[in-house]
């Protein structure tokens, strides 16, 4: 692949990030598309996890319960204490409720109707795609995606938010979504309605409206917090695209080819296939992986305009390579773990 380079020239709307290099065309979204996308996100699931709250309140946010157990008895249980309920699973809520609320049942349909353009033999074959590539897959996942995502500015104030990628939870938040991917992509069972990948996606899907909600409602009550006119709504439209895009035309652009793999056409579409039907799962605007040059259009879209590491982005990337640092299995060094990220591109 690296002879092309011997005759390429660069045009007026050549762009290049990152040691990526690509031509801007009208394919491409403008800024004005893009900030329309950032105050754009899933109003169904919103929808539906107020409907859920009513049913099953959310538990006391960690700071609630601290200030809770300020006051103990003698036998060291707080005050007026009463058995801690069980940590609610939103996707069971859901579905043993959706035949009795009709935002709950269209919710339910919409996530276990499939849709006209899913092709199981295909999305089989994406799945196949990504064990075919295990190793580099995940590589990328967490030197690429993970770490080169935590440039993008917007996305990060949302995370520091959360406490999502705080040194001492980053290594769990890391096992969760990789958890999710391997859930996905286990078997088509998996995927299909009522399997732990589909069960899964559906969660992360509520997961994303009660982190929405969170956040606006302290905007709310707090102003300077976090600003949805400059920064638009948390987990928006844009972000989650890019988050979509991140596990899809990311790996299959930039992470493989800068180790040394260059899939097929044909592995190519399978995978954006798999991940199409994962962003429909979980409330994502999914049109923009209906095919490889649409997916690929948008992460060189995002690239260019998203990207811009921030001293916030710093500090998550380097609390991401904190919990990673000589953990099991691979008990890798520091240096070991940035060399990962900095490798320069194969050409």
């Amino acid at each position: 692949m690296a002879w092309q380079w011997l005759f390429y020239r660069k045009k007026p709307d050549t762009c290049t990030k990152y040691g990526y290099t690509f031509e801007v065309g009208p394919q491409h979204l403008s800024k004005d598309d893009t900030a329309h996308m950032k105050m754009g996100f899933d109003r169904l699931g919103e929808m539906a996890l107020n409907r859920l709250n009513v049913l099953c309140p959310p538990q006391p946010s960690t700071r609630q319960s601290f200030e809770a157990s300020k006051n103990l008895t003698a036998d060291g249980v707080p005050e007026s204490a009463s058995p801690q309920p069980l940590k609610r699973d939103l996707y069971l809520l859901l579905r043993d409720h959706a035949s009795q609320d009709e935002v709950l049942g269209q919710l339910w349909a919409e996530s276990n109707v499939i849709p006209s353009w899913v092709c199981w033999e295909q999305i089989g074959r994406g799945q196949d795609v990504f064990y075919r590539y295990g190793g580099p897959a995940l590589t990328g996942l967490a030197f690429q995606s993970l770490l080169g995502g935590m440039g993008a500015t917007r996305v990060v104030e949302t995370l520091t938010r959360t406490g999502g990628f705080s040194t001492k939870v980053a290594r769990h938040r890391l096992l969760e979504t990789t958890q999710h991917i391997l859930q996905c992509t286990r078997d088509l069972r998996s995927i299909q309605p009522g399997g732990a990948g589909h069960a899964s996606s559906i969660r992360v899907r509520l997961l994303h409206a009660a982190v929405r909600q969170r956040i606006v409602k302290l905007a709310q009550e707090k102003p300077g917090y976090y600003d949805v006119l400059s920064l638009g709504y948390p987990i928006n439209d844009l972000d989650c695209v890019a988050t979509i895009g991140a596990f899809s035309a990311t790996l299959i652009w930039l992470s493989f080819p800068r180790q040394g793999i260059w899939l097929r056409r044909k592995e190519i579409e399978d995978y954006i296939a798999l991940f199409r039907y994962i962003a429909y799962l979980i409330g994502t605007p999914h049109e923009y992986f209906e095919n490889p040059e649409r997916a690929k259009v948008m992460m060189e879209t995002l690239l260019r305009d998203e990207i811009s590491p921030s001293d916030t982005s710093r500090i998550l990337a380097s609390n991401v390579l904190n919990s990673l640092e000589g953990q099991p299995p691979t008990f890798a060094s520091r240096s070991f773990l940035e060399a990962n990220c900095r490798a320069p591109p194969a050409r």
